[in-house]
């Protein structure tokens, strides 16, 4: 496997990105080019920052408050071996891992009969936001995710299951 992943960026300390204190890891390119989404510098393949994926773990790994990392894009499904390993070192470190897709789960699932990098990819996500960004259906009063389309899948309950279950928060 290559050792590499393409970023448009990566924030040690969000808390946007789902519960608690996160690292947001960002790739470059996503082929859904969702009108107004929130980050369209992501959108194009070409650019972004190559990093080992050593050094995307080194980010983090010595943080005690962290709860869990973030991979969004950009596409994490474009880079689906990079992404699964990066998820699979952070479950070693005790940390959860969230997933966003402008795919749904249904389409991701069906790519993944062909894909074992994604197939391992999801495997690892312990909670998909899926669906693509819409503006029409954008609201503010969402928790984790931009429009009311998208949903929040706990992939953990959803595999133990065998069918769709929700996310939903902890009592605050």
């Amino acid at each position: 496997m290559n050792n590499t992943i393409t970023l448009y960026g990566l924030v040690t300390d969000s808390i946007v990105d789902g519960p608690g204190f996160r690292t947001a890891i960002f790739v470059q390119g996503c082929p859904h080019h969702c009108p107004g989404c929130h980050n369209p510098a992501s959108q194009p393949f070409e650019g972004g920052t190559v990093w080992t994926l050593d050094d995307v773990e080194k980010k983090f790994s010595n943080n005690p408050l962290l709860q869990g990392i973030t991979l969004s894009g950009g596409e994490p499904a474009t880079q689906p071996a990079a992404c699964a390993e990066l998820a699979r070192r952070a479950h070693q470190k005790g940390l959860n891992v969230w997933t966003y897709s402008g795919s749904t789960l249904e389409k991701l699932s069906a790519e993944a009969k062909e894909n074992a990098d994604l197939q391992r990819l999801l495997d690892e996500t312990d909670v998909l936001v899926d669906g693509p960004f819409i503006l029409a259906e954008r609201s503010l009063e969402l928790t984790f995710c931009g429009s009311r389309n998208q949903r929040l899948i706990d992939m953990n309950q959803t595999r133990k299951q065998g069918k769709i279950v929700l996310w939903t928060p902890p009592e605050w």
